[in-house]
């Protein structure tokens, strides 16, 4: 409740209606008014017929001094103690500091983000040791030859596919990759051979592309590039 006081034709109310030391106290005049300087009190704040103040006794504080023109005096304002009666002002006990609860859907997010790391590492390891198991199998330049003109076969520019296959068994061979097609024929002197790169040249370079002609017919003349160039089984033992 909003305590009340008249004091010679002077209303004033205040609130809080139980203040007590240190809470800002509201005193509303119905005039303005100015207050005495005391040392039971200090004015925080001043707006025409209102002020706010604060004390830090636990005692009541009285007030003097003018509202519209009237000198008034022992305005009480009741202020209390926050002690409690017969307080020895004694530190209360501290009890010790409580975690609070953790929530469980980061702790569980950690969890399965942890389970899919641990697998994804077995996972990876399984597999690069599945790798290096594996065995390596280098076939001979021949066979790579073979490989490669079989394969020649399916691919879509299969004259140029070709070609690039001769040129690399050659150079296996001694010939250099850097060896244009006309330096290549100057040290092999074979029909086969100019057919074969010379259709590759077409295929590639060519707006009207390479000549008809029978793919595994001409493939297997540049296979045969592998009956001279590879030695047979009695000449190596010789």
């Amino acid at each position: 409740m909003i305590a009340a006081f008249f004091l010679a034709a002077l209303t004033a109310t205040f609130h809080p209606p139980n203040p007590t030391v240190g809470d800002p106290i509201t005193i509303h005049f119905m005039q303005p008014a100015t207050l005495d300087p005391s040392a039971d009190f200090e004015i925080v704040s001043r707006r025409g017929s209102e002020m706010v103040l604060r004390t830090f006794k636990p005692a009541p504080i009285a007030l003097s001094g003018v509202s519209g023109g009237v000198h008034f005096r022992n305005l009480v304002v009741p202020v209390r103690s926050v002690l409690g009666p017969n307080d020895t002002l004694a530190p209360a006990p501290l009890a010790p500091p409580r975690m609070p609860p953790q929530p469980l859907v980061p702790l569980i997010a950690i969890g399965v983000a942890l389970l899919l790391a641990i697998g994804g590492w077995i996972t990876a390891y399984r597999l690069s040791r599945r790798r290096k198991g594996a065995p390596i199998v280098m076939l001979a330049p021949a066979e790579r030859f073979r490989a490669a003109v079989a394969k020649s076969a399916r691919a879509k520019q299969r004259w140029a596919s070709l070609a690039d296959a001769t040129r690399a068994y050659l150079a296996e061979r001694g010939f250099g990759a850097e060896l244009t097609t006309s330096q290549l024929l100057a040290h092999l002197h074979d029909d086969a051979i100019e057919n074969v790169l010379h259709r590759g040249d077409l295929e590639k370079f060519s707006p009207w592309g390479a000549p008809a002609g029978d793919f595994d017919a001409i493939a297997a003349k540049a296979l045969e590039l592998i009956d001279r160039f590879e030695p047979r089984v009695g000449e190596e033992a010789a």
